[in-house]
């Protein structure tokens, strides 16, 4: 399969590494910088693309990794061109043009895989497999934590402007409230307070009556960033944190009494979350299987996001019909 990445910052160098680690040629690299463009490039062996169309035209798949306002018109047009795209998180600044993304792949009969890479976390992984498998019972309260620093992005930093980001709800936030609904399913209801763009609280309602708390900011030091889980359910309680040095715990209250733990060690790994999410998505393209999450969670995420925003913009909670 020839890949095509757009996009030669940060997470296209990401995106790169995992794309050479499935064996998928790495054959052009567009990016309006052209010296990261071609650093990147010849790293991989690939060729410099001088236009966006010229890269379409010769490769299987695009893999977007590009500031958020240009998803949706350089995914439009590589579905016209019959392309799979893999595009990073969030789907789209609106759920309108997120809808359109869906569509669009689906007429095109391409595949469209959005990088929701915090379900290749293998904390994460366990604690939906534990709530999956039914060992802390009925899930009833969701707590999670994502507080970074300010992107440090030198030049123009595309993350602070909220026009192309959509803000820290939408970049960073957005992981948390597609965890939640991993977890807990679609959300009825959200209410959201914020300290500017830099720090949020949101509270969501879930359809089945769980609740989540979720904590998100770009309000810490530079190099430090910190994740937390907290699942609360009628038997049991999985916690795990990025300070902690120990490894995921759940406590599980049986019917007898007593008490038992079940842990995932959390040594370092053989791969890091990103390249098994790439590998992921290439070998789903390849065979035809399903996505470990597919667009529409993505979009779900993102409504989420949107929600939390326009709540803590108006002070109010906002409904979300049909989930």
């Amino acid at each position: 399969m020839r890949v095509g990445l757009v996009g030669a910052g940060v997470m296209g160098r990401v995106h790169a590494a995992g794309w050479a680690a499935a064996g998928a040629e790495l054959v052009a690299v567009f990016s309006r910088d052209e010296d990261r463009a071609q650093a990147l490039a010849g790293q991989y062996g690939a060729r410099v693309a001088g236009s966006y169309a010229d890269l379409l035209r010769e490769v299987d798949v695009v893999d977007i990794c590009v500031p958020t306002h240009l998803h949706h018109a350089m995914a439009m047009e590589a579905f016209a061109q019959r392309r799979h795209v893999v595009c990073e998180k969030p789907i789209a600044l609106t759920e309108a043009e997120g809808r359109d993304m869906i569509a669009a792949a689906g007429r095109a009969g391409v595949r469209f895989f959005v990088a929701m890479v915090l379900r290749f976390f293998p904390q994460y992984r366990l604690t939906q497999q534990l709530v999956a498998q039914g060992r802390i019972g009925q899930v009833g309260v969701i707590r999670l934590k994502r507080v970074s620093y300010m992107p440090q992005k030198p030049g123009d930093n595309w993350y602070l402007d909220q026009a192309r980001s959509g803000g820290m709800m939408l970049d960073l936030m957005v992981h948390d409230f597609d965890f939640a609904c991993w977890l807990a399913g679609d959300v009825t209801r959200v209410y959201a307070r914020a300290a500017g763009d830099r720090y949020a609280l949101a509270t969501l309602r879930f359809a089945n009556g769980a609740m989540a708390l979720i904590e998100g900011g770009w309000a810490n030091p530079p190099g430090v960033f910190r994740t937390a889980i907290d699942v609360a359910g009628t038997q049991g309680v999985i916690e795990w944190s990025s300070d902690a040095t120990a490894t995921i715990r759940t406590f599980l209250r049986q019917f007898e009494g007593a008490a038992g733990e079940v842990g995932l060690p959390l040594s370092p790994l053989a791969e890091d979350p990103y390249t098994t999410q790439i590998k992921h998505a290439y070998e789903a393209i390849r065979t035809g299987a399903e996505f470990a999450v597919t667009a529409e969670d993505a979009l779900r995420a993102l409504r989420v996001a949107l929600a939390a925003k326009e709540s803590a913009r108006t002070g109010r909670s906002v409904s979300l019909q049909g989930g």
